[in-house]
């Protein structure tokens, strides 16, 4: 049985391609349903593909994804979380920049 890794940092989608095979955490709104999954807009606004899992679909505007980045464009979710129908999208971009911004990262995420 593989175990998924307790630390899941916070994205967007410019952020996908430095987390490719990591847990990360993408809050999203979804846009189109495929056989493949949802095509999601993140907080930057960029858009990710997300491979559901088949009992993981949101009634909810705004959803949190938590998996694997596949590709620098793509997520194999594990679980996901509503977050309801409003949010502020722009105060969710502006924050996950500042988690990932180099004053701070190694400060509060490394060891």
């Amino acid at each position: 049985m593989s175990e998924t890794p307790l630390v899941s940092m916070r994205v967007n989608s410019s952020l996908l391609p430095r987390f490719v095979g990591k847990t990360v955490r993408l809050t999203c709104r979804p846009i189109k349903l495929t056989a493949a999954g949802w095509t999601v807009q993140a907080s930057d606004g960029g858009e990710v593909t997300v491979t559901l899992l088949s009992d993981q679909l949101t009634t909810d505007t705004y959803f949190e994804v938590i998996g694997s980045v596949a590709s620098g464009t793509s997520i194999k979710m594990f679980r996901s979380m509503n977050l309801g129908n409003e949010l502020d999208m722009t105060l969710v971009n502006d924050t996950i920049n500042l988690m990932h911004d180099p004053r701070f990262y190694k400060k509060i995420f490394c060891e």
